[in-house]
């Protein structure tokens, strides 16, 4: 996704700037091309070589360097650039940008890119709460900069409070959804529900299923990255949630189903890839379970069909796609699944087959609509998110 990206890494005097250095190994892991451009104080933290090794490209600090092939070099690299990170952003570094002040390479160089541009301040907590520092990052959002919150902790400085730069990870994060996908789900609104439901039946036992959720993950995820504003309603899993998406999270099928039916009528797309138990302990809890030796019976009832409301109440505009796990008769089950729930497309998998279905990073998926069927080879759960995505803008389109 980020392979020969042109990225830029402004980095400034603060403490924090050792972690760039991983920041940028994990962009080069994947193919990025990085080119690191430092603050004279930020020399003090790190030294340049450190990025030119991991890099492969030079280090730029001096703005009138002349080690290099005949070009207005801030010019050359903003024209090339596809994304401009800052971190760690220092008080002074954010007070040069928010009012336009070109004193440096960095800043020079960032005045006169016209890409993505993001920020993650670093520093102590009482120059970062400063209502002059409040305001210049407002005039950074106000021309479209991305300002990525700081994280709470114990600082350098020994005070503790907002102000730490947040994690390699972090900018990773920010950087992958600037430029890792073209933006065709920009203006969608996309609901995913993931993950299994629990059903009581009693405070120590529950019924579920196998599901992890990673299915569901990977489509709120990759439609994140391309531009959809996303809801993911999830059951209990041991994820972590995608960043820039709206979670949910919630436990029993009826928790799922308020959730989702409370904002289903926004929704440009609904993908239902939550695997919810299908039935719940039918009495109340102090009846819950007659035990006769080493016999437990519990009366059941079924959970709300979901998907069913969903497909009674879709609107025209709407786009509805389901999921359908079998263990045998798969075609033929999904497409009357398709037919009885009212759906515009089912992606469905056989649970016998080696790579498909729960608890692996791969999945063999067949997206079955009313005109036809289209069958997906074995691929990582993203890229079959991303083919999902892809016949759903392929059939609305």
């Amino acid at each position: 996704m980020l392979k020969e990206k042109k990225i830029v890494l402004g980095v400034t005097g603060s403490i924090a700037a050792y972690k760039i250095a991983a920041l940028a190994s994990m962009l080069k892991k994947q193919g990025a091309d990085i080119t690191v451009i430092m603050t004279r104080n930020a020399t003090n933290f790190i030294n340049p070589i450190t990025f030119e090794t991991l890099t492969g490209n030079k280090c730029l600090i001096d703005t009138f360097d002349r080690n290099f092939e005949y070009s207005v070099e801030h010019v050359a690299l903003a024209k090339q650039a596809q994304v401009f990170l800052i971190a760690p952003a220092s008080a002074n570094v954010i007070a040069k940008v928010a009012n336009g002040i070109a004193d440096d390479m960095l800043t020079t160089t960032f005045l006169a890119c016209s890409c993505p541009k993001i920020i993650a301040p670093a520093m102590n907590t009482h120059m970062y709460e400063n209502p002059i520092l409040q305001d210049n990052l407002k005039k950074c959002r106000h021309y479209g900069m991305e300002i990525l919150t700081p994280a709470e902790g114990y600082l350098a400085c020994g005070d503790t409070g907002a102000g730490k730069m947040p994690e390699p990870e972090r900018l990773y994060q920010a950087i992958e959804r600037a430029i890792s996908h073209e933006k065709d789900l920009a203006g969608k609104k996309i609901l995913v529900t993931a993950g299994p439901t629990r059903e009581a039946i009693d405070p120590v036992r529950y019924i579920t299923n196998h599901s992890t959720g990673k299915m569901g993950y990977a489509l709120a995820k990759q439609a994140m990255l391309r531009g959809a504003d996303v809801t993911l309603v999830t059951g209990p899993v041991d994820l972590t949630p995608p960043p820039y998406v709206h979670v949910v999270p919630v436990i029993s099928a009826k928790d799922m189903f308020d959730a989702v039916t409370a904002v289903s009528d926004e929704q440009d797309i609904i993908i239902k890839a939550a695997a919810v138990a299908d039935y719940r302990p039918a009495t109340v809890a102090s009846e819950k379970i007659k035990k006769s030796d080493d016999t437990l019976s519990i009366e059941l009832e079924r959970t709300d069909d979901i998907l069913k409301y969903l497909g009674e109440h879709k609107k025209d505009s709407q786009f509805l796609c389901g999921f359908s796990m079998e263990t045998e008769h798969m075609l033929e089950n999904s497409r009357a699944k398709l037919v009885k729930k009212n759906l515009d497309m089912i992606a469905a998998n056989n649970l016998k087959i080696k790579g498909a279905g729960f608890g692996t990073d791969t999945n063999i998926i067949t997206l079955i609509t009313p005109d036809g069927v289209t069958e997906l080879p074995l691929m990582s759960k993203e890229a079959a998110a991303d083919a999902i995505l892809d016949q759903i803008l392929s059939i609305r389109r």
